[in-house]
């Protein structure tokens, strides 16, 4: 039997390999677009940027180093040049998209980094698997602009699993919707008509607010803005505002809810500020034909008859009188059961003869 010389040993204690194999080998060199691994065969292995990542401007050295232990995956075992063409990519895909169906049939929620905003939707990665999530399943409400999730880390579940067609559809609205109907059964069994909570504006209307209490939102109508008018919501509140609310009713699912607090309310102590002969300060906010009705505070409103502004005849308010005007008059009446006030500026106008006369004597 003849003797093996060297070469022929050396070779023949080196190992085999084939295509598709799954190789460990050691760094031996990084240039910027490419990766040498001894990986024990004859040849060493050598990974191209595009077969490491997707990012064509990477620089290999910034995240590989000399020494290090890596696994590819044999993409040829002659490129050519003699060497053996190796993808590390290709390796961690095929564990990624082990990794999603094993979520997919687990009904896993996964975390992972959105690494593209495109016009359909969000692209995340997943163990270097492309997962894409539909706009339409990215939130539980409707947003036009999907730049704020670019790098940031967002929890979904895999609704479709097919990589050969290259479809792994990815679902957050569900996630999100489950929370909020978790949320929601918690602020129910939690609020009470009658409790103050505190909230955040979440839309403003022309009729009024509508107020996130964290797992419900609940409507702040514009006549519950004020124990007064309030000619605009939109004025008075902008979304984000933060408020503490009063729940006036609870109707299902949907809150009704109040700025009008018992302890504010300006009728409580009415009777003894605006009792009958009294001197009051108010604005007048609005005319008719018969009379000004006078804003003495937010809630309370008082009526200033046509025939009771001059000694002198008025034939409407409106000739003497403009909105926003402040003036002095005396209570003539005060129905408290009602919530009527009646004003008189000619009982003050009648009184000022006499003062004049006790003044002379």
């Amino acid at each position: 039997m003849a003797e093996m010389s060297f070469e022929q040993m050396l070779e023949e204690s080196l190992k085999t390999i084939r295509s598709g194999e799954v190789v460990t080998g050691k760094v031996i060199d990084v240039k910027e677009d490419e990766i040498v691994l001894n990986i024990g065969y004859k040849s060493d292995g050598i990974i191209s940027r595009s077969e490491y990542t997707t990012d064509s401007n990477l620089d290999l050295r910034t995240v590989v180093h000399v020494g290090d232990d890596m696994e590819a995956k044999v993409v040829k075992v002659n490129d050519g040049e003699g060497q053996v063409a190796l993808s590390y990519r290709r390796l961690q895909a095929e564990k990624g998209n082990r990794r999603l169906e094993e979520a997919f049939e687990n009904h896993e929620v996964l975390t992972a980094k959105v690494t593209q905003v495109l016009d359909g939707g969000l692209s995340v990665n997943v163990e270097e698997t492309r997962v894409f999530i539909p706009a339409s399943l990215v939130s539980d409400v409707y947003e036009r602009d999907l730049s704020k999730y670019k790098d940031q880390e967002i929890e979904f579940v895999i609704t479709e699993f097919n990589p050969r067609r290259r479809r792994i559809i990815g679902d957050r609205r569900q996630l999100l919707a489950a929370k909020k109907a978790e949320m929601q059964k918690e602020l129910f069994e939690r609020i009470h008509v009658g409790d103050t909570v505190e909230g955040v504006v979440k839309n403003v209307t022309d009729f009024g607010a509508f107020i996130d209490l964290g797992g419900a939102d609940g409507l702040l109508h514009i006549s519950e803005m004020s124990w007064g008018r309030v000619e605009s919501p939109k004025k008075a509140f902008k979304a984000g505002d933060k408020v503490k609310v009063l729940i006036k009713d609870i109707n299902g699912d949907k809150i009704a809810l109040s700025l009008k607090f018992p302890e504010t309310n300006p009728w409580v102590h009415a009777a003894e500020k605006y009792a009958s002969g009294n001197v009051v300060t108010g604005r007048v906010a609005r005319m008719t034909d018969f009379g000004a009705f006078v804003e003495l505070e937010p809630g309370v409103d008082a009526l200033l008859h046509v025939s009771q502004i001059s000694r002198n005849h008025v034939d409407k308010p409106s000739d003497v009188l403009k909105i926003g005007q402040e003036i002095e008059a005396q209570v003539v009446d005060f129905n408290e059961e009602d919530k009527k006030i009646s004003l008189s500026m000619k009982a003050l106008e009648n009184r000022e003869p006499k003062e004049e006369t006790s003044e002379e004597e």
